[in-house]
Parts: C-alpha cells; sequence; structure tokens
C-alpha cells in the first residue's frame, strides 16, 4: 500500500476530514456503522473526530486502487489505522471528491480490528 501522495486529493481529504463535525461531510455505510456503534461502543460523530485526530497528528493514509469489481466506479479507495482504547482499528474510506473542495465528502464504507 502506497500513502495518499497525490496534493489535490490529500488537500480534498485533509478538509473533508476537518469538519467532520458538520452533517453531511462524513457518512458512514450502515454495516460500518454498526461495527462501531456495537462493538467500540462509539457514536459516527466521536469516531469521524477519532478519524480527524488521526488524520492531523499526522497518521498515514494508505490510497490503494480499487480492483473488486462491484466498486469499478471508483479509482481508490483510502484505508487508515488507528487507535481507538486499546484496539487496533482499519477503517476504509471512499472520497468522494467534486470539483469544488466544500462539496467532497468521506464515505466510511468498512471499520474492524486490524
Amino acid at each position: 500500500m502506497a500513502p495518499l501522495t497525490d496534493p489535490e486529493r490529500l488537500r480534498h481529504y485533509r478538509h473533508a476530514i476537518r469538519l467532520w463535525h458538520v452533517s453531511g461531510y462524513v457518512n458512514f455505510e450502515r454495516r460500518a456503522l454498526e461495527w462501531v456503534r456495537q462493538v467500540l461502543g462509539v457514536a459516527a460523530r466521536d469516531f469521524s473526530r477519532l478519524i480527524c485526530e488521526h488524520v492531523d497528528a499526522g497518521g498515514e493514509i494508505d490510497e490503494v486502487p480499487e480492483t473488486r469489481p462491484e466498486y469499478q466506479e471508483h479509482e481508490f479507495h483510502h484505508d487508515l489505522r488507528l487507535t481507538v482504547g486499546d484496539r487496533r482499528i482499519y477503517v476504509e474510506t471512499r472520497l468522494l471528491m467534486e470539483r469544488d473542495i466544500d462539496d467532497t465528502t468521506i464515505q466510511v464504507v468498512n471499520v474492524h480490528d486490524v
């Protein structure tokens, strides 16, 4: 896996995740949301803040070319590995980048233990 280094995608990712507290910028697919709530006992908003803190602290964002046929409309997905309590957590996200940076969002699609 390679880190996200494209300056434009990185700028959009950081911008969207820093708006974690504003509705609509960080969204969760159902299975990711259920895992965060049931396993970690954390609300989506709080988990979004943890992702933001991870990114702001210099935590790596891996950019992975999307090869799964069912997701071929996406060029990449972005993976993070962060610590929540004493757990190492894998987070798969998609950057839904728009021309206007204020319209860019992040979709959390999968969360589980590393």
